[in-house]
């Protein structure tokens, strides 16, 4: 039958996997680092995954597709096994970055309450921005420092990024993130090396860019692992 269905731009995709967490019906999974609509028939045609692509890369078409199967859809939803904290189990291929499969797993240490987390891949609109109090680290520091999880990343929406590697300035994406979002506070953590003084900068840029007086502070980490600022 000919039908309205998802196109997924594989030369677009970078593989963040929001995509997969915004299909309730399961018919995205990632593939060897890309998105793909693994069944057709699990696509209702309705794109709730085209808002969180921050690639642009999910679009409509309508052509010759199998007809949506609701029947199969709550089957495989029944057939997949939960996790203790009472999520769905999710399939191998596939990405699943909840708050509750990330937190509330036992023995879990970690913290982390969203996905992506890198400033490059993270969409400037997201929800999880709201009201939130943004933690924007060197990659380095989680390394660095041992509890870096409940110091820092508890309760925060965490971005991550290194100046030196990305070679990017990364004031424009923060400025947008600052300006369209209601942010409660940020927290910048840094190494003591030289080269992290361009995560601060670029917040410090995109604070005043932003226009907003929104509470910040920074946290130096030293190479040993101990907070020194």
């Amino acid at each position: 039958m000919i039908r309205k269905i998802i196109k997924i731009d594989e030369e677009k995709c970078n593989g963040c996997g929001l995509c997969v967490n915004a299909c309730h019906e399961g018919a995205i999974e990632m593939i060897n680092g890309k998105a793909k609509l693994a069944r057709e028939d699990y696509c209702d045609g309705l794109g709730d995954c085209l808002p969180l692509c921050p690639m642009n890369a999910i679009t409509f078409e309508e052509r010759e597709a199998p007809a949506y199967n609701e029947a199969a859809v709550l089957a495989a939803k029944q057939r997949k096994t939960p996790l203790p904290c009472g999520c769905p189990g999710t399939n191998s291929k596939s990405i699943n970055r909840s708050p509750c499969t990330l937190s509330n797993l036992p023995h879990n240490e970690s913290h982390l309450s969203q996905w992506p987390v890198q400033i490059k891949l993270v969409p400037v609109n997201a929800p999880y921005f709201e009201n939130a109090n943004l933690l924007v680290a060197a990659d380095c520091t989680a390394y660095a420092y041992g509890n870096f999880h409940n110091e820092f990343i508890r309760k925060h929406i965490t971005l991550i990024g290194c100046p030196k590697l990305d070679e990017v300035d990364y004031t424009d994406k923060l400025t947008a993130i600052l300006k369209n979002n209601n942010i409660k506070s940020v927290t910048v953590v840094r190494m003591e090396v030289p080269c992290c003084g361009g995560i601060e900068n670029a917040v410090k840029n995109a604070l005043k860019e932003s226009g907003k007086f929104i509470p910040w502070r920074v946290v130096t980490i030293s190479t040993d692992g101990v907070i020194i600022e």
